[in-house]
């Protein structure tokens, strides 16, 4: 009896021992474990994040996020965003990152810098904000814009560059391009846009009559992906962001988006 007892006994402490093994697996990132997910905010905005025909969210920014994160071994969800909120989603956990067009060497409106509000990745894209008007309107220079009314998303760079020039009535609106809208419509004079996507919509389809005014743009901007202060995914997602550009994959994916001369796929001088 005691002989049974005694390997009852080893045969439940065996049983014990596996099961906190598996356990102890699973939480180290065991086979048996869920991918952990990564909430990434955006707005529509081509060539960066859109949705192609069959209603598929793609672009430069969708695309590079998967890379990288999936290397991290992240599920990546993508989260719709109203631009003028992301602080308030990214603070709140409502969202881990945001990654769409991020310009990160500019201040907001209340005159404190991007930087000081989020932690900032590498900068891995060029921008400029250019301004988008009806061809004909005889808008060719700031002092034209003095007594117009323009369009711009609210919290964007945007905005901060149509309010820089004198004489200007700024109205926001959610996204960038329901700005293009506006200036289509005839209820504004022009837009202010993110380069990239001013070059995706003007003189095409449905904005086949809006132009960019070169000799309005702004200074170089950063596009950087933007991250709750002391995360620990910029760290993590900046070592991704120097292998993938070592690859050539970063590379590759501007060519694919049209953006090979404004990405930067050279991150040493940034460490």
């Amino acid at each position: 009896m005691k002989k049974i007892i005694a390997l009852a006994l080893a045969a439940i402490l065996a049983l014990a021992c596996l099961t906190a093994c598996q356990s102890s697996g699973a939480q180290s990132g065991g086979e048996n474990q869920e991918p952990k997910t990564v909430v990434v905010g955006y707005t529509i905005y081509e060539p960066m994040n859109y949705k192609d025909e069959s209603g598929k969210l793609v672009g430069y920014d969708t695309e590079l996020a998967e890379a990288v994160f999936g290397a991290l071994g992240y599920k990546v969800m993508f989260q719709l965003i109203d631009w003028n909120s992301k602080y308030t989603d990214l603070n709140s956990g409502t969202i881990d990152c945001v990654w769409n067009g991020f310009t990160c060497n500019t201040a907001d409106d209340d005159g404190v810098m991007r930087a000081e509000k989020v932690d900032f990745s590498y900068n891995y894209m060029e921008n400029r904000q250019v301004i988008v008007a009806k061809a004909g309107s005889g808008i060719a220079s700031a002092a034209d814009l003095n007594g117009k009314t323009a369009a711009a998303e609210a919290g964007s760079a945007g905005q901060s560059y149509a309010e820089g020039f004198e004489g200007v009535t700024v109205k926001t609106f959610s996204y960038q391009t329901d700005c293009l809208f506006e200036v289509k419509s005839g209820t504004v004079d022009f837009c202010v846009l993110d380069a990239q996507l001013a070059k995706s919509y003007c003189g095409k389809g449905d904005y086949a009559e809006l132009a960019i005014v070169e000799d309005l743009s702004s200074d170089v901007e950063y596009y950087a992906i933007g991250f709750k202060k002391g995360s620990e995914l910029t760290a993590k997602v900046n070592e991704q962001l120097e292998k993938l550009a070592a690859d050539g994959t970063i590379a590759k994916l501007a060519e694919k988006y049209g953006v090979s001369n404004t990405a930067i796929t050279d991150f040493a001088d940034q460490k």
